[in-house]
């Protein structure tokens, strides 16, 4: 079976994210046949049209180039003020842009964040979905993994400590799997 080539993005740019542990803990709990290439966002500019009309950023074009090149995207996000953490908005702006040239046009996208807060993600990832009707990017509608009381889900290595949690992770890996793939024979535009 072909490898699906999965771009992955962390939406928390602190070293000790647990966003970016989950991360981590997607690719290797990942089914056979997934390929990941985790994308940076943290030398993005804030999004302004006269810079990417001016002088468009090395970062942005890596970026762009990255989610062209994938089958789907995985997004690992924490929630802020009960939202989309501005570094990831600021990185989806500049993926959109033009919006008829977006690589996020048609690219399937799985969502899953970890917080220290009892509800998880939630309303991050219920925002992001607002964010990929706008793109056109069909978003995998569950299960949705979200990591509650993320102090006590990892160990010292970054590892999940719940069984539980590891099987929602791929529970959803393996869904999104086979969502990329039907989407890739049968495309909406």
């Amino acid at each position: 079976m072909t490898d699906l080539k999965i771009a992955a993005i962390a939406g928390s740019l602190r070293s000790g994210s647990y966003n970016r542990m989950l991360l981590h803990e997607a690719i290797r709990l990942a089914p056979d046949g997934m390929a990941f290439t985790v994308l940076e966002i943290g030398d993005l500019p804030l999004y302004n049209e006269d810079v990417e009309r001016d002088s468009y950023p090395q970062s942005a074009a890596v970026l762009k180039r990255g989610l062209a090149d994938a089958d789907g995207l995985l997004i690992v996000t924490p929630e802020y003020n009960y939202g989309v953490p501005g570094v990831l908005k600021n990185a989806i702006d500049w993926a959109s842009r033009p919006p008829r040239e977006s690589p996020l046009a048609d690219l399937p996208v799985a969502l899953m964040g970890a917080s220290g807060s009892f509800v998880g993600t939630a309303r991050a990832q219920l925002a992001l979905r607002d964010s990929f009707v706008f793109t056109k990017s069909p978003v995998l509608p569950g299960p949705e993994v979200l990591v509650a009381n993320a102090s006590k889900a990892f160990d010292d290595g970054g590892r999940l400590t719940d069984e539980a949690t590891e099987d929602f992770v791929r529970d959803l890996l393996d869904r999104f799997a086979v969502f990329v793939r039907r989407w890739a024979r049968e495309p909406v535009r």
